[in-house]
């Protein structure tokens, strides 16, 4: 277990030679122009969190998460610091697979800094115009970081998130923008057209998360249960670890009432991470949960095949939810062909810029949308909750968005987290019952995303 003396405060910073070999790439699309707004200086930091327990999904485990810090400074002065949750795992296995746990971490925060590297004395309207300007380049970066041709686009858009979302801090504070709702470009508007008062919590059952702690989580108000299925070992090893373990937790809280689903049931959420490499063994898997009842709680499965398996998923009975197949609108558009009924947005893991896109094509085509987590730290949460808070209310709930948090669950210093938030006291900071409220005092306030945290800010004044 990594200590709090441990963690790293250090630049992850490199020049444009050591990174490409060479020079930088030239943004011919954003060059400099006195209307547009200018980043003078870019650079990183990161920290390592360490985590009460592995955490287990895709068949594997990671020990901790880093917190990479981007700071961007405007020609006008201003400074923003954005970060991002690095998990590579779920940004590319066969990545994380080839390389130890910190080399695949530094693999990440390469991959940033040459992002970062290439905004450098470029200008942009919005970020979204300069993030279609680096995207294929940095991709291309990340394949040759790798020596991987096959790299997972989540892997580079994990990569980007702090640099994105310090450039939408700027852009709001260039432009006068007082909270996200004025923020966001006009376009991206009518797929963000609610304002709940409501947030469901959705926390995280890992593969080793004890059992009572489930039932204490019902206890605690919690509601919408997410469990992770695609246990280690073979497809067969695996489908029986996955039925005993959600017979388990049915056994366990399927009988337990909520007044916040229209059916007045818990729902199930069960997250394979493309675990499963067969329809026929999904099918196995709900052929169990009908056989003990639980088959009609099941509000969503997400990501249950591989990403590149060409499986048509609209005929299995329950909403099936993309996840880590769905990079872009493009692929929006793609799932919803092969019968996908849901689609998980990451403003935290895949960049604000491109989750603006997937949300508008998504609600063109009246596709549910929710947010999933990276076991984000609390200012991250936020980025996410503010989507949350505006998306169509997800069917079977009463009148309120679906947000994945299980930070909380994971973090050994979690308190230390939610006090690096702008507003740590914020009325939204935490939830109650299972529902994350918010209060006129959220919107005015976009959940603080919008101002840099003081300690994340300090890391680059040491």
């Amino acid at each position: 277990m990594v200590s709090r003396r441990d963690f790293i405060k250090t630049s992850a910073f490199a020049s444009a030679a050591t990174i490409s070999g060479g020079l930088l790439p030239t943004l011919s699309s954003c060059n400099v122009d006195p209307g547009k707004i200018t980043i003078k200086s870019a650079s990183s930091k990161f920290e390592r969190e360490p985590l009460v327990r592995p955490f287990g999904f895709k068949g594997v485990y990671q020990n901790e998460f880093w917190v990479a810090a981007a700071q961007l400074e405007s020609n006008s002065g201003l400074r923003h610091v954005g970060l991002q949750t690095q998990c590579l795992a779920w940004s590319d296995l066969e990545v994380f697979l080839a390389n130890s746990e910190f080399d695949g971490n530094m693999l990440l925060i390469k991959s940033l800094d040459y992002a970062l590297q290439m905004i450098k004395g470029q200008s942009f309207n919005n970020p979204i115009e300069l993030q279609d300007a680096i995207l294929d380049d940095v991709y291309k970066y990340g394949q040759s970081l790798t020596n991987n041709k096959k790299l997972r686009m989540t892997f580079t858009l994990s990569s980007m998130v702090a640099l994105d979302n310090a450039l939408w801090m700027l852009y709001a504070q260039e432009n006068g923008f007082k909270n996200f709702d004025e923020m966001v470009p006009k376009e991206y508007r009518m797929a963000l057209g609610n304002r709940h008062k409501k947030v469901a919590h959705v926390p995280l059952m890992a593969y080793n998360i004890p059992l009572e702690e489930v039932s204490q989580a019902v206890d605690e108000g919690y509601f919408f249960m997410k469990i992770k299925i695609g246990r280690p070992g073979t497809q067969e090893e695996m489908l029986e670890g996955d039925k005993a373990r959600i017979e388990a937790i049915h056994k366990l809280i399927g009988h337990r009432e909520t007044p916040h689903t229209l059916n007045g049931k818990i729902p199930y959420y069960f997250d394979a991470n493309g675990r499963y490499e067969k329809k026929e063994t999904l099918q196995k898997l709900l052929d169990h949960a009908r056989k003990i009842g639980m088959l009609d709680q099941i509000a969503i499965i997400e990501e249950p095949f591989p990403e590149d398996a060409d499986i048509y998923v609209g005929d299995l009975g329950v909403r099936i939810a993309a996840d880590e197949s769905a990079h872009n609108a493009e692929d929006v558009l793609k799932r919803i062909e092969m019968g996908y009924r849901a689609v998980a947005l990451k403003a935290a893991a895949k960049t604000l810029s491109m989750t603006l896109k997937m949300a508008k094509v998504a609600h063109e085509n009246s596709l549910p949308c929710f947010l999933a987590d990276l076991t984000c730290t609390p200012i991250l949460i936020d980025w996410n909750k503010n989507i949350a808070a505006r998306l169509a209310a997800f069917p079977g709930m009463k009148d309120m968005g679906l947000l994945e948090s299980n930070g909380h669950q994971n973090y050994v210093n979690w308190e230390n987290l939610v006090n690096y938030c702008p507003y740590p006291n914020g009325s939204w900071i935490k939830s109650k019952d299972g529902l994350y409220h918010l209060d006129n005092d959220f919107y005015e306030k976009s959940g603080g995303i919008l101002k840099s945290s003081d300690h994340y800010l300090g890391l680059f004044n040491s």
